[in-house]
C-alpha cells in the first residue's frame, strides 16, 4: 500500500528528498523492518539510528528518514532537521488525511488488551488499525499514526505516560473522537505520589478530544467522579461510565472452556457474547470496548460476536502447556491491581495453584506494603505455593505463612531451578512481575520445558 510519496514526506516534514521514492510502512528497528519501509533513524540515550542505516537497506527499506547524510549512502534519503520532529509532523499529517474515526486508549493496566479488543470490534465493522504491539510512549504514538492507513475507517492509538504532561503531548497528535481510560491503579507512584495525581494526569487524554468527541470511564473506579470533573474541566460533555455500577452495565462473566461468556447492557442493548479468554479484568474491558463502539454508532452485536477470536496476549495472559503443567504468562508488567486480578485468574484454574512473582517496580516509598498487600488476595485465592523474587518482594514473602512459601531469590536466574524442581503435572503456574524483574527467564524455561 501507498503510504507516504517523496512529496507528501517533504511536505509534512519541511525536509529534502534525495530522490523519488515512494513507502508503504514505517519503521525504527532494523530487526523487524520491512521490505517498503521507511526508515526514521531516531537518536536515543544509548545508540543513534543513524548507524543502522546500511542495515535499514540491505533490509530493503524503501527510504530513510535522517538529520544528515551519512557518506557512500546511496538509498533514497529525507533529511529533515530532527528526525523525532520529523516522525512528529508524519504523525500529524496522516491525522489531517485521515476520515477514520479515531480511539485513544490509556489507563494503569489494561491497555494493551483493550486496545486489542478494540481492533477485533472494530475490524467487524470496517477496514481497522490499531498500534503495535504497547506503542505508546513520546515514539510509538506518532510512529503508529504516521502508519495509519490511507483507507482506515478505525484507527485505535494506546497512549501511556509515567509524568505529568507526556499523555497531553501524545493525545495532541491523535485528536481522538473517544477517548477511554480503563482503570486508575497503584502504577508510577515514584513519580506521582498518589492516586489521585495520577487520575489527573490519565485525564490529560480528555484535552485532545475533539469537539463533541466522548469520555469513557471506569464507573468502579475510586477515582471516578475525579476523571468526571476532568473531563468536564476539558469541555466534554459526552460523558459515559462503564463497568458493574456504569452506563455500560457488566451483567455477569462465567468460564466456558477456553474463555468466558459475558453478558451485558451496552447503553440499551442487550449483549450476551463468548469471550476468547477468561478474567474479570477482560470482562470489564469488554464492555469498555463495547460501549466505545456504540458511542461511534458502530454495530455492538457484530462486534461482541467477534471476540470469540479474543485471545490473551504473550506477557498479559496468554496460556500454554509445559509438560502437563499449565503456564499463565502474566511475565510484561505488573502493579497491584494487575496483580490481584492475575491471582483471581489463577484462583479459577485447576491442580495445585503456584504463583511466581516478582517485584512490582515504580511504586514509591509505600512499595513494601503493597507487595505484602499481596498476602490477601494470594489467600482468598487459595493459592498452595508461591514463590518471590526481588528485593521488594522479600515483604510479601515475609508476610506470608510458612505453609505457602515455596522459595525466595533476589532475582529470576536464581529463583528459577527451585521453580522448577517444584512443578509437577497437573499443576497451574502463574508467572508476573513487572518487565524489570525479567519473568520472562522462567517464562522461556517453561516454553523450553514445553517444546
Amino acid at each position: 500500500m501507498n503510504l507516504w510519496t517523496h512529496l507528501e514526506a517533504e511536505a509534512a516534514t519541511l525536509g529534502a528528498a534525495s530522490r523519488a521514492f515512494t513507502v508503504s510502512g514505517l519503521s525504527i528497528d532494523t530487526r523487524t523492518l520491512k521490505e517498503g519501509d521507511l526508515f526514521v533513524a531516531l537518536k536515543g540515550d544509548n545508540r543513534d539510528g543513524h548507524d543502522f542505516l546500511r542495515a535499514a537497506f540491505d533490509a530493503k527499506a524503501g527510504a530513510a528518514l535522517v538529520s544528515h547524510a551519512p557518506d557512500g549512502m546511496t538509498g533514497p534519503l529525507l533529511t529533515v532537521a530532527h528526525t523525532q520532529r520529523g516522525l512528529e509532523d508524519l504523525a500529524r499529517a496522516a491525522r489531517a488525511r485521515s476520515n477514520a474515526k479515531i480511539l485513544a486508549v490509556t489507563g494503569s493496566a489494561g491497555k494493551t488488551t483493550t486496545k486489542e479488543i478494540l481492533r477485533l470490534a472494530c475490524n467487524a465493522l470496517g477496514r481497522t488499525y490499531a498500534s503495535a504491539a504497547s506503542h505508546n510512549n513520546h515514539w510509538g504514538v506518532p510512529l503508529s499514526l504516521a502508519s495509519l492507513p490511507r483507507d482506515a475507517e478505525y484507527g485505535i492509538f494506546e497512549v501511556g505516560m509515567n509524568h505529568f504532561g507526556e499523555l497531553r503531548n501524545l493525545v495532541s497528535l491523535v485528536r481522538p473522537h473517544l477517548a477511554l481510560i480503563t482503570t486508575i491503579a497503584p502504577a508510577h507512584l515514584e513519580f506521582f505520589g498518589n492516586c489521585e495525581s495520577i487520575a489527573d494526569a490519565k485525564s490529560e487524554i480528555f484535552e485532545g478530544l475533539l469537539a463533541g468527541g466522548a469520555a469513557l470511564i471506569p464507573s468502579d473506579s475510586l477515582y471516578a467522579e475525579r476523571l468526571k470533573a476532568r473531563a468536564r474541566q476539558a469541555q466534554v460533555s459526552n460523558i459515559v461510565t462503564f463497568g458493574v455500577g456504569g452506563d455500560a452495565k457488566l451483567i455477569s462473566h462465567a468460564l466456558d472452556g477456553e474463555g468466558m461468556r459475558v453478558k451485558a447492557d451496552i447503553l440499551g442493548r442487550a449483549v450476551d457474547c463468548y469471550v476468547g479468554a477468561p478474567g474479570g479484568h477482560i470482562a470489564q474491558n469488554v464492555v469498555g470496548a463495547l460501549a466505545a463502539v456504540a458511542l461511534l454508532d458502530g454495530d455492538v452485536l457484530n462486534a461482541a460476536a467477534a471476540l470469540k477470536n479474543f485471545t490473551a496476549l504473550k506477557g498479559r495472559g496468554a496460556r500454554f502447556e509445559a509438560g502437563g503443567i499449565q503456564v499463565i504468562d502474566e511475565s510484561y508488567n505488573a502493579n497491584p491491581a494487575s496483580m490481584a486480578a492475575a491471582l483471581a485468574l489463577l484462583g479459577n484454574a485447576g491442580g495445585r495453584k503456584i504463583a511466581v512473582l516478582g517485584d512490582m517496580l515504580e511504586l514509591g516509598e509505600g512499595g513494601a506494603a503493597y507487595h505484602a498487600g499481596l498476602a490477601a488476595p494470594i489467600d482468598v485465592n487459595k493459592v498452595d505455593l508461591v514463590f518471590a523474587n526481588g528485593p521488594q518482594m522479600k515483604a510479601l514473602w515475609e508476610a506470608l505463612p510458612p505453609r505457602l512459601r515455596g522459595a525466595y531469590a533476589e532475582s529470576a536466574a536464581v529463583l528459577l531451578p527451585q521453580v522448577l524442581a517444584a512443578l509437577k503435572p497437573g499443576d497451574t503456574v502463574l508467572v508476573k512481575g513487572s518487565n524489570g524483574a525479567r519473568m520472562s527467564v522462567i517464562i522461556e524455561a517453561l516454553k523450553g520445558k514445553a517444546a
